[in-house]
């Protein structure tokens, strides 16, 4: 009995581990594309001044004579590709201890492009009229909300030198900063998974559905790794294994949306 104890005490934690890194790289691969689709959409027609087809993929992304509100949009989708780059580098152990410097420029920038990412997401939200309606707004606003006490716990616990902690905040900074990707993944899995727009209008785009993959996309993953963190540090194999598990069928529900959003939205809009 003690032996298998401590065998399933040694198991866990690699599992756990395991898990996490497939996870990280289901979705830094899914995040990556995502970003090259901002840039060729968003990115190679704002320069050429191809504003119009900004629309084709964004509910009143480009809006005739709304300067300010172009301008938030473009520095929105413009900030959205240097997060969804530089969020995974920072969180990738080696980059941070042979790079440390640029591990502490790129943070800089990121924590920088997590406020005025989070004030140009609140204007849209509630300055234009979005695909989403009221509870949509709501969302981005807790979303951002979320953003911002993350960015400033991890520069709370930089400065303070808690290092151990200060990377915990970083982490779900990086999770809340990811909400918009995980919001269109796990749309699209829904989608695939119902063949259809199930529990949602798709022209007003609203519904009990939405709410639910909002909630699971904003707020949900930074509520989950406090309890990554506890099943980390702890001695229980049990919590360990479960926290691994839910992962693991988290991570295919990812990779199953990343595959239909890259095919189905990303790839056809570039």
């Amino acid at each position: 009995m003690a032996s298998s104890t401590i065998t399933s005490t040694v198991k866990s934690p690699k599992l756990l581990k395991t898990s996490v890194n497939i996870w990280f790289t289901v979705v830094v691969i899914g995040q990556f594309i995502f970003a090259l689709y901002i840039l060729g959409v968003y990115g190679v027609n704002g320069l050429a001044g191809d504003f119009e087809r900004w629309n084709a993929s964004t509910t009143n992304g480009y809006v005739p004579k709304d300067i300010w509100g172009n301008v938030f949009f473009a520095l929105h989708m413009a900030l959205a590709a240097v997060i969804t780059i530089g969020g995974p580098l920072q969180l990738m152990k080696k980059v941070r201890s042979k790079f440390p410097r640029f591990h502490r420029i790129n943070g800089r920038i990121y924590i920088i492009s997590a406020f005025v990412i989070s004030l140009a997401g609140l204007y849209l939200a509630w300055m234009r009229t979005m695909a989403g309606g009221l509870a949509g707004a709501i969302f981005i606003t807790i979303n951002a909300m979320l953003i911002m006490i993350c960015a400033i716990y991890a520069v709370k616990f930089a400065i303070a030198r808690k290092l151990a902690v200060h990377r915990k905040w970083a982490i779900r900074l990086f999770l809340a900063m990811s909400g918009v990707w995980f919001f269109r993944v796990f749309l699209m899995g829904w989608i695939a998974i119902n063949q259809g727009p199930v529990g949602f209008d798709l022209d007003t785009f609203q519904g009990p559905a939405l709410n639910v993959l909002y909630t699971c996309s904003y707020i949900l993953p930074v509520v989950f790794a406090g309890f990554y963190f506890k099943a980390k540090e702890s001695k229980l194999p049990k919590a360990q294994k479960a926290i691994s598990i839910f992962i693991l069928l988290l991570t295919t529900y990812i990779a199953v949306g990343t595959v239909v959003a890259t095919m189905g939205m990303w790839l056809p809009n570039l």
